[in-house]
């Protein structure tokens, strides 16, 4: 048990203790207003306020948690221990900077509630975050520094202990096209052979013509692999179906095709899966909640994951809409341009709604790197691509958090421009789970 002094408990402040305490730490506390109250108590005391308290573990405190409203803030970084931090203070402060009102900063995502300039898919993109800026990004920063207060708790109370964290290798994979030829239906299949043909793409003819015939397997199919690695390596891997109406930025097999709806069920027998809201549904909840109605209808279970297609959040609504439809889990805390930890953190937390003033219940799962990214975004290809991942790896294991790793069924295969990755997906799964 931890005894926390403050001169005024807000949501905000009760959020940051959460997220320190009960999230990373995983060890009760008490908030304390009451100077008397606090004097009595025995054991790990911490003082988050203006001056010390007693002898107790001071931390003195900026004014973030303790406003109201989304306002400039005035953010100096400093060099912490192997990484950076903000929020410095002064005096006699037993911690170099106010840990509560920097995490809060980071995992809310102040930022994103700020003017900002978004990106082609009307994104928040990495470049405009605080952790890009000062390249500290690829560290989960939030656990880094909880980890070093933890440590001089320990100097100040030789007893406390904390909870030990396992660290965790979870896998997702995004269906956003089952199939690259099959179950496409006429109009769609014939576009296919036009495209080709105009193009001259000839392998792109054969491929299609072979598939369709039988006498291969289509390219996307990968789940068969997948199956076999999650079986024989014991590993976790979650799925995230798109079920949108076709459309510009949505363009998964017809969700009526039989198929894949088999396809759906078989994959649900061995592992953990979720929608994968489309891009269109970003700006209809009626949509959303058709989608999400789907995949529970094909499954016949109830839908609580999810990530966003296009990886598009526009904070707060979008997270709003999905917990109006009873989802508790999300998965798309994380950039397409660039890897590494968006909401500071490798460890879950809740939503906090920065509009409302509200911790909510949405459980926030942050993913450290998508294949894409290296591939798309940062030029990187195959054979550079194994040290980017074993660099988030090591600083995941450092703090023993959850390695959430982003893939697609599409770029398992082995096949055209994804030429090479199925070796990097399988030395990933072995470097994770070493």
């Amino acid at each position: 048990m931890i005894y926390v002094f403050t001169h005024k408990i807000t949501s905000r402040v009760r959020f940051a203790f959460n997220l320190v305490f009960r999230d990373l730490m995983q060890i009760d506390f008490e908030i304390i207003t009451k100077r008397q109250d606090f004097d009595q108590k025995e054991g790990v005391k911490i003082s988050y306020t203006l001056n010390p308290i007693g002898d107790s573990f001071f931390i003195r405190s900026k004014p973030l948690l303790f406003e109201q409203g989304i306002n400039d803030q005035d953010i100096n970084i400093i060099p912490f221990h192997r990484t950076k931090a903000f929020f410095g203070v002064g005096g006699n402060s037993m911690f170099p900077f106010d840990i509560f009102a920097a995490s809060f900063y980071l995992a809310a995502r102040y930022e994103e509630y700020l003017p900002h300039k978004k990106d082609h898919f009307n994104r928040f993109d990495a470049d405009q975050s605080l952790a890009f800026k000062e390249d500290f990004l690829h560290q989960p920063v939030i656990n880094i520094w909880v980890n070093k207060l933890v440590e001089s708790l320990k100097e100040a109370y030789l007893d406390f202990e904390i909870p030990e964290r396992n660290y965790k290798f979870i896998t997702t994979i995004d269906v956003d096209n089952a199939f690259a030829y099959k179950e496409k239906g006429f109009v769609r299949t014939v576009m296919g052979y036009s495209k080709a043909l105009f193009t001259f793409d000839v392998k792109d003819l054969k491929d299609r013509t072979k598939t369709l015939l039988g006498l291969q397997k289509d390219p996307y199919d990968t789940f068969d692999y997948q199956e076999k690695l999650v079986k024989d390596k014991k590993l976790t891997f979650i799925y995230f179906f798109l079920l949108g109406d076709y459309g510009l930025n949505d363009k998964n097999i017809p969700v009526a095709n039989t198929n894949f709806q088999a396809l759906i069920k078989s994959i649900s027998d061995h592992s953990k899966i979720g929608i994968h809201p489309s891009f269109a549904s970003n700006a209809s909840f009626r949509q959303l909640e058709k989608e999400v109605g789907r995949l529970s209808k094909i499954i016949n279970r109830e839908i609580w994951r999810s990530r966003q297609h296009f990886l598009k959040i526009n904070l707060p609504e979008t997270y709003r809409n999905l917990i109006e439809l009873d989802i508790t889990d999300d998965f798309t805390m994380g950039y397409a341009s660039s890897y590494g930890f968006r909401a500071g953190t490798c460890t879950p937390f809740y939503f906090y709604d920065l509009d409302l003033e509200l911790e909510t219940n949405l459980r926030v799962h942050p993913f450290a790197i998508m294949e894409g990214t290296l591939k798309y975004y940062m030029g990187i290809g195959p054979e550079h691509a194994m040290p980017h991942y074993r660099r988030l790896i090591d600083e995941v294991k450092m703090v023993n958090g959850n390695f959430i790793s982003l893939w697609h069924n599409d770029s398992l295969n082995d096949y055209k421009h994804w030429k090479g990755w199925k070796t990097v997906f399988e030395e990933m799964i072995e470097y994770g789970q070493e």
